[in-house]
């Protein structure tokens, strides 16, 4: 790989490539059903995608333009600003414009196909959000609750209905609980990112809903956050199975609890660091320790979202071969 390649696959966050599919294959397990042709199921599938990960990448090449003059303060960021620098701003800008451009006619065409104006809709509030979470004046990523409530909708919720809508116009409730509960856990497994950011904002006067909440509290919510999340997600896809023709398959949602067991574990070590750290007055070994150990949030992401994903896969094969 070369390295403007390299430098842009990393300005634009290429590792959300899995998260995304993952979004996609939750809304078309939801979403399809049988009879689907074969053409026009890998059709849709693929125009799925490409807006979903076009869409993803100018989220994150707007926040890395955004973010430029913040990060280079930040030695976590170092080789992200590095990125940019080597793949060039005014060249990105070019890039983001013309990324813009084609996923507005991909997902208009796409609305045209499949006669669901709500595509568009949804594309257009998910993309408007996501360029105001990062972008001034607005910067919601900087103003506390806002923050959280924009990155559910663009990462947990916009994505998933997205590709449900995809292929059905129905809308049915068993999807929508686990969806409530996809997006309460993608935020429970964010805040440890905040967490490993709570004192480069803080020191920069950055109120995200972490700096606002305090270390202690945002520890908390990120164990409420996945525990509620985990629950009514499986709760979704256990009503769908057992009012469904293959209720057996509810036994493999005792998957879920094994990498949420795991991520809390880690949840509750930052909690108790956090109480550590407030009772010592601010020790720094200690914020050393919070900012490394919440270091590993994107494995634990990835190990959650992913449980899901299998489990969406089942659902999928459930409808079409079982």
């Amino acid at each position: 790989m070369s390295k403007g390649l390299k430098s842009f696959a990393a300005v634009s966050r290429a590792e959300f490539l899995l998260p995304n599919l993952g979004s996609l294959i939750m809304g078309l397990a939801w979403g399809a059903s049988p009879p689907l042709s074969l053409i026009n199921g890998i059709i849709l599938i693929a125009l799925s995608f490409i807006i979903i990960n076009l869409s993803s990448s100018i989220g994150a090449q707007v926040n890395t333009l955004s973010d430029y003059e913040l990060d280079k303060k930040d030695d976590r960021k170092k080789s992200l600003v590095q990125a940019l620098d080597t793949f060039g701003q005014k060249r990105l800008r070019t890039i983001l414009v013309i990324e813009l451009i084609l996923t507005l006619i991909l997902v208009s065409l796409f609305t045209l196909f499949q006669g669901e104006p709500i595509l568009l809709l949804m594309w257009i509030v998910g993309i408007s959000l996501g360029y105001v979470y990062s972008a001034p004046p607005l910067r919601l990523k900087a103003r506390s609750w806002l923050a959280p409530i924009s990155l559910i909708l663009v990462l947990g919720v916009f994505p998933v209905l997205f590709a449900y809508y995809a292929f059905t116009s129905e809308l049915n409730p068993f999807f929508v609980l686990s969806l409530i509960g996809l997006a309460l856990t993608i935020y429970g497994v964010i805040v440890p990112t905040e967490i490993r950011d709570y004192f480069g904002d803080k020191a920069m006067g950055i109120e995200t809903m972490t700096v606002r909440l305090g270390l202690v509290n945002a520890s908390l919510l990120s164990i409420f956050l996945l525990v509620t999340g985990a629950i009514l997600t499986g709760t979704g896809f256990l009503l769908e199975w057992t009012y469904g023709p293959h209720p057996l398959l509810s036994l493999f949602l005792l998957a879920i609890p094994i990498p949420v067991i795991f991520v809390l574990t880690k949840f509750r070590k930052l909690y108790s660091l956090s109480k550590e750290y407030v009772s010592s007055n601010g020790k720094a070994s200690i914020a050393e320790e919070i900012t490394s150990l919440s270091a590993h949030n994107p494995q634990w992401i990835m190990m959650v979202t992913q449980t899901y994903t299998f489990i969406s896969i089942l659902l999928l094969v459930s409808k079409f071969l079982i």
